[in-house]
């Protein structure tokens, strides 16, 4: 619970202080359960910083809003919503002179030093493993290393962040970092930095915790979604899923489909492959997370530019078959959720080759479609038609949670405006603050 955003929710209802005192101090009690007097202490100091931090003006002080909040525009739910954010945000960055950089789309980004590349990314923890540290810090990892190895180079180090809320036991700290260090040890890339924090100090009370991981990277060839051209063949790798699968099984009631998604599939079969002689000739690598298939087939034809058909035949054979049985009983779209399978855009004359090198690291891999020239879209070929392929506002609905959420959609114009305003306006304070310091 944010006791500063409840107390400012309540002014702005007209609540009088005293009222607002008594309802706070009653949640704090029964949260802490450190008896009314303190409480009651809590709950006025509360107030008083609320009093004292309101109605500041000017660049450093104020945002323009866009009056859209996060889950309603499915902001870190890997769908259309999120992909427009993430848009905006390349915008406000501007060309930063990287050799990959945000205008790219990519999940990692790169830079030249002393003739080689530079890789680096980060990845935040799956919000509802939560109570499951070890799982969050599993998967989190495995994901930033994910993203390293598919722009083409080899983790190197990893540093971690973490917030626990003010009630949140220590504890949690040693598990998720225990999840991080099972991966990185087990590839052999070392955890050398990082930060623990409480999640807002004193004021968010109860146990939730959060938190990232981040990878860099060295790589001599980079493969970026925008090498991608007309003529490629894309290949998959079998696909398990990370940190939204386990999710999924936890909150269905299914925790034995979990273990599935303990493995080191994804990395082994890049690890084999930027160790071949083929890899100079693969064109572009990506992981199938981002809303699933459906999301980033949709990213990746929007970032080179060519129309791609993806075949639905082998698509099944892909998943394993724990999971696939899950998401079929579920009946959630295994098109449209992360299932961490590795997707590789290569010359045709070189597929067969790149597949006998990921099969000999002990994992399946098969052609799932190709490249071509034409509109930029994602289209699915089924039982021999063309079929749409475009992903949704949200990834997948793969919690009983979100099949509610995702019944509850507002005006989506109408919040894009809102966003556009916003955006705007920061890139705007941007060039005022550049300005000031530059002029200094």
């Amino acid at each position: 619970m944010d006791v500063e955003g409840f107390v400012r929710r309540m002014q702005k209802e007209g609540r009088s202080p005293e009222e607002i005192v008594s309802l706070l101090a009653a949640h704090v009690d029964r949260i802490k359960g450190c008896g009314q007097e303190y409480a009651v202490a809590f709950a006025g100091a509360v107030m008083e910083e609320v009093r004292r931090s309101s109605g500041l003006q000017g660049d450093l002080f104020s945002f323009e809003h866009s009056g859209t909040g996060m889950g309603d525009f499915g902001v870190g739910s890997r769908g259309t919503g999120d992909f427009y954010v993430h848009r905006k945000i390349a915008e406000i960055i501007g060309k930063s002179g990287a050799v990959v950089g945000v205008e790219d789309m990519d999940d990692a980004g790169a830079v030249r030093a002393k003739g080689n590349y530079i890789v680096c990314t980060v990845d935040g923890m799956h919000s509802r493993l939560s109570d499951f540290p070890f799982l969050a810090g599993f998967h989190v990892t495995r994901a930033t290393m994910r993203d390293v190895y598919v722009m083409g180079a080899r983790p190197v180090m990893l540093f971690s962040d973490i917030h626990v809320a003010d009630d949140g036991d220590v504890a949690k700290i040693f598990d998720y970092t225990a999840g991080v260090t099972t991966v990185g040890e087990a590839m052999g890339v070392p955890l050398v930095a990082g930060s623990t924090l409480r999640i807002g100090g004193d004021m968010v009370l109860g146990d939730r915790m959060t938190g990232c991981v981040g990878a860099v990277g060295v790589a001599e060839h980079l493969t970026p979604r925008r090498e991608v051209v007309p003529g490629d063949m894309l290949l998959m790798t079998e696909g398990a899923g990370g940190g939204t699968i386990a999710t999924a099984a936890i909150y269905s009631g299914n925790p034995e489909v979990v273990e599935r998604t303990i493995n080191l599939h994804f990395l082994r079969a890049c690890e084999a492959l930027l160790s071949s002689e083929v890899f100079t000739e693969v064109h572009a690598m990506t992981d199938v997370t981002n809303g699933g298939l459906r999301g980033d087939v949709h990213e990746l034809s929007q970032t080179c530019r060519c129309r791609i058909v993806v075949e639905e035949a082998p698509l099944r054979h892909l998943i394993d078959p724990a999971v696939l049985s899950l998401l079929d009983r579920l009946r959630i779209d295994h098109l449209g959720v992360s299932i961490d399978a590795l997707l590789v855009a290569s010359p045709p004359d070189v597929a067969e080759e790149v597949m006998r090198v990921v099969r000999g690291a002990g994992v399946e891999m098969r052609e799932i479609g190709h490249v071509e020239e034409g509109r930029p879209e994602g289209v699915l070929l089924k039982g021999g038609e063309e079929t749409g392929f475009e992903p949704g506002f949200r990834e997948s609905a793969y919690t009983p949670l979100k099949r509610v959420v995702e019944g509850c959609e507002r005006d989506r114009e109408a919040m894009r405006a809102g966003i556009d305003r916003a955006a705007a306006a920061a890139q705007e304070k941007k060039r005022r603050v550049l300005e000031r310091l530059r002029g200094a």
